[in-house]
Formats: C-alpha cells, sequence, structure tokens
C-alpha cells in the first residue's frame, strides 16, 4: 500500500449507546503529482503540493517552506509519476455521517455531494461549519483554496460564522450593518494574505465581543459616567448636551471629540446626533472600524497596522484599553480578549500568530 493510500486510511470513532465502533474511511488510489510547491502560495492543512518527484500534504498553514521542510509542517506522500496537476480525478471517500468522530485529514463527501477535508479532529461537526473548510475538497490535489473569493458580501467572515460567534447578540447587531460598513474603509480586512484578513477580523471581532458582551449591550450601561464624557475645552463644544457622548456601539465610542471625530472622518453628523450610533446598525459598526483603523488610543499604532505588520493581537488591546488593561493593569480582561480572539480565528481555521497579549 502506499503512504498516500495509507495517509487516508484514517479510523472513525462513533460513540453511540456506550458503545464505541470502528469506522474505516475509504481511501481512493494514488494520485499523479499535484501542483508543483510554490514558495508564494499559502497551503492550509490538508492542501498538497509536489516537489522533485514527491508528493506532500500540509499538515497545517504554512508558507515560503519547501518540502520536506525542517519543522514537520509536511507529509511526506511518496514518489509520484509525474502526471497531472493536482485537480480533478474521482474521489470514493465515505459519505459524511452525524455523531461520527473524524480525525484530522478525514475527508468525506457531504450532502451536498462535494468532499470536504477535515481541518481539526472533531465529534463530527457539519462540514460547512468551523471545524471544516468552507471550500470544498479538489480530488486528487489536496484541501480548498484559500485564495477562493469570501463567502458573503466581499467579507472574510460568513454571516453563519458571524452567528457561531455571537449567538446571544442583540438583534441591532446586524450582519448586513457590518457588511454595509465595509465601505467606509476598504482595507479592513482586506489587507495582506488571507490568513492576514481573516486574523484581522477575528481580532476586530473579538474585541467587539469584550466591549460588548457578546454584542448585547448598544450603549454603556453606567449610566453614571453619562456626564464625563464632555471635554468642554475643545472649540466645538458638547451641542448635543452633556451628557450625550456615553459609549456606544461596537468598540463604545464615547468623549465629544470621538463623536467629533468619527463624525467628519464619515461624513456623519456625530457631534450633534451622537444617538445615530444606537440608532443605525450601520453607523454603530462604522464607528467601530474607524477606531480601528485610524485611532491608537493608548497604544502606539492602530489596531489595523498592529495586525497587519504582525505586532500581534496583544497589541490591539494596548490600542483600544491598553492604559487600564495592559502592562499587568488587569490580566483577566486581557486573557478574556485573547480567550475569545483564540476561538475566532479557530472558527475561520487560520493560526492566532504571536504575541497575544500586552
Amino acid at each position: 500500500m502506499s503512504r498516500l493510500r495509507a495517509l487516508f486510511m484514517a479510523l472513525a470513532l462513533v460513540v453511540a449507546g456506550g458503545v464505541v465502533a470502528v469506522i474505516p474511511a475509504t481511501a481512493a488510489s494514488a494520485a499523479a503529482c499535484a501542483t508543483p510547491w510554490q514558495a508564494s502560495t499559502v497551503y492550509w492543512g490538508g492542501n498538497q503540493a509536489s516537489r522533485n518527484g514527491r508528493n506532500y500534504q500540509a499538515k497545517w498553514w504554512t508558507q515560503g517552506e519547501a518540502p520536506p521542510g525542517t519543522t514537520g509542517v509536511w507529509q511526506d506522500l511518496g514518489a509520484c509519476d509525474g502526471g497531472g496537476g493536482g485537480g480533478g480525478g474521482s474521489c470514493s471517500y465515505p459519505n459524511w455521517v452525524a455523531g461520527t468522530w473524524y480525525v484530522t485529514g478525514a475527508i468525506v463527501r457531504y450532502t451536498n455531494g462535494l468532499y470536504y477535508i477535515a481541518e481539526h479532529e472533531n465529534p463530527g461537526y457539519d462540514p460547512v461549519i468551523s471545524t471544516w473548510y468552507w471550500e470544498p475538497y479538489a480530488c486528487g490535489g489536496g484541501g480548498g483554496n484559500p485564495t477562493d473569493p469570501p463567502p458573503t458580501g466581499g467579507f472574510v467572515v460568513s454571516e453563519a460564522q458571524f452567528n457561531q460567534m455571537f449567538p446571544g447578540r442583540n438583534s441591532f447587531y446586524t450582519y448586513s450593518g457590518l457588511v454595509a460598513a465595509l465601505s467606509a474603509y476598504p482595507a479592513f480586512a482586506k489587507s495582506g494574505s488571507t490568513t492576514v484578513q481573516r486574523q484581522e477580523a477575528a481580532a476586530f471581532l473579538a474585541n467587539v465581543h469584550h466591549e460588548t458582551g457578546g454584542l448585547v449591550y448598544i450603549v454603556e450601561q453606567n449610566t453614571a459616567n453619562y456626564p464625563h464624557y464632555c471635554d468642554p475645552s475643545q472649540p466645538y463644544g458638547c451641542p448635543a448636551g452633556q451628557a450625550a457622548y456615553y459609549g456606544r456601539g461596537p468598540i463604545q465610542l464615547s468623549w465629544n471629540f470621538n463623536y467629533n471625530a468619527a463624525g467628519n472622518a464619515l461624513g456623519l453628523p456625530l457631534l450633534t446626533n451622537p444617538w445615530l450610533v444606537q440608532t443605525d446598525a450601520a453607523v454603530a459598526w462604522k464607528t467601530g472600524i474607524w477606531y480601528w483603523m485610524t485611532q491608537t488610543g493608548p497604544g502606539t499604532m492602530t489596531p489595523h497596522n498592529a495586525m497587519v505588520n504582525g505586532a500581534g493581537f496583544g497589541e490591539t488591546i494596548r490600542s483600544i484599553n491598553g492604559s487600564i488593561e495592559c502592562n499587568g493593569g488587569n490580566p483577566a480582561q486581557v486573557q478574556s480578549r485573547v480567550t475569545r480572539y483564540q476561538q475566532f480565528v479557530g472558527i475561520l481555521g487560520v493560526p492566532a500568530g504571536n504575541n497575544l497579549s500586552c
């Protein structure tokens, strides 16, 4: 039996009524040489590439490391016959069965007729949700293509993934409102590789989750703070009232000078009508993205630049609330953000990267 064929003779465990059954996964015949490895290509767990007459399969995300590599990311599948280009072919993998335990790399035929490869070990999750690639598996050529068009509205987070991230969200925070807000800053979650784009989206939404209790709160809950957010030294003052500039929206926009700056940037009358942020979902999302893309807060860079330039998720925390939480100020709050970020990158199928804390 070839190493390629042996790789997919994975055993899946099914637990039913306390009885553990062993179900073998049917394998396809050995493939021809996959598409030749390229240094610029991003390979995800399950993707295949050929080099020097051998096929290799990525165990996890990698870019720039030529097979066989030195980190163990590449699984040597054995010699290939030199034909083919990594696509097409036929599959003979088993039908997906809910409740079956699938190991990493298992391939199944879903009810829509497409084949999917498991990115992570999982207890029979539906192949179109978080634990699986949303892209179908190409027979004879590896996993899905992470450069395919994003699932919805040009955003790297699908509506199903958004709902999974925020199962108890307030109905005000609509996915459609978020997608509509993307036009305000086209570089948001669109800069860098597909992995970086998904990491940035996960980082933004993780901080949003923390700031709003899972998109539950539209406005700041401590009303005693409301009068404190008017800085009368600003030349434009507080035309909407002393207590009108309290925290609102996904990153809890507050202070008259922030409402003024955001309004000017977005072309909205937020200084005179700050209530727009709590009555219009698209406006609310735009203010959150405005802060993310343009403000350094107590940090040294914008959250967007922190993710795009590789500074890490921890620097997004510093830019949002670092003066209170970072450098040991409130480690529990920092960990709450980090934990949520790790969950969200898992949903989007990308690694978390380095420098998670501040």
